[in-house]
């Protein structure tokens, strides 16, 4: 993942942590149910597979990833077992 791709996920982020609103101006958010570590993308009629990583940020853990492909990021909110 390149530094641009976590600068984006890092500030999708902390607007989602801190106002809950999963939106940003430049990249489409796309908020996948809880727990959710992967995403199948699909792009016409091929997919692939969006691994999320694991980011803590205020004592909140969320999955997230940035597709390229898409302009997308993809966020999961973890939930404690």
């Amino acid at each position: 993942m390149s530094m641009e791709d976590k600068k984006i996920i890092k500030r999708v982020l902390e607007n989602y942590v801190l106002t809950g609103n999963g939106s940003d101006d430049e990249v489409k958010v796309t908020c996948l149910p809880m727990n959710k570590t992967s995403y199948i993308e699909q792009t016409g009629e091929d997919g692939r597979i969006i691994l999320l990583e694991e980011y803590k940020l205020a004592d909140k853990v969320i999955w997230a990833s940035y597709s390229a492909r898409s302009g997308t990021v993809y966020l999961s909110p973890k939930i404690a077992s």
